[in-house]
């Protein structure tokens, strides 16, 4: 079993990344988040599970613990493939897919390619009181320096973003960054541009 991996990102696309291990270049399926803030070159360190079926072996790739452990969850609900489990993690942080479990609200569910009414609500059923705000991601969020945390919002700010949008972006950033990163204006602002999206920068100045 593959369980995490470290290197360089050689290639990225929608959904997939290439790490480079030991000159070996292993394809990684990830998050929608994670690939839109991967360049090339960019030092990796990916939480995996590997899926073996008859006709593909498939890695799938995570920032962190909290979010492979919500993705071996919804594997484990009826109707709900990797393909499907990734894609509510690519519309979904953990803490909104608690919060829609806790609220018992399947339209975010719904909007995921894959999953219709009939598996929304078996999600809701299968993973009731297991992702509820635990010890495991609690102390996992390590906030960006001050100084950090000012320029990125003083830059998001600056391209047309209201300073609680641009806070709320740091903050779903900052959940899934390390340290170095944290500590980093140019990553960190350009992973919460990620988590904001491109399509929404016309419409924060309109």
């Amino acid at each position: 079993m593959i369980s995490s991996l470290r290197g360089p990102a050689v290639h990225v696309e929608t959904g997939t990344v290439i790490v480079e291990i030991g000159g070996v270049g292993l394809s990684v399926s990830v998050p929608t988040a994670l690939a839109h803030a991967t360049r090339v070159g960019d030092e990796l360190h990916l939480h995996t599970s590997l899926i073996v079926r008859e006709d593909a072996l498939t890695l799938y790739g995570f920032a962190s613990r909290e979010e492979l452990a919500a993705f071996t969850l919804l594997l484990g609900v009826s109707g709900v493939g990797p393909r499907s489990a990734i894609g509510v993690l690519s519309a979904l942080t953990v803490d909104q897919l608690a919060d829609a479990v806790a609220n018992e609200d399947e339209k975010p569910f719904r909007k995921v390619s894959g999953i219709g009414p009939k598996t929304a609500k078996l999600i809701l059923v299968s993973l009731a009181g297991k992702l509820i705000a635990s010890p495991t991601s609690a102390p996992r969020a390590v906030d960006a320096p001050p100084s950090t945390n000012a320029a990125v919002t003083a830059a998001l700010m600056g391209l047309g973003w209201p300073e609680r949008t641009a806070s709320e972006a740091i903050a779903k950033a900052s959940a899934a960054a390390s340290e170095a990163e944290l500590a980093s204006v140019p990553t960190l602002l350009r992973l919460s541009l990620a988590v904001l999206g491109p399509a929404r920068a016309s419409g924060a100045r309109a």
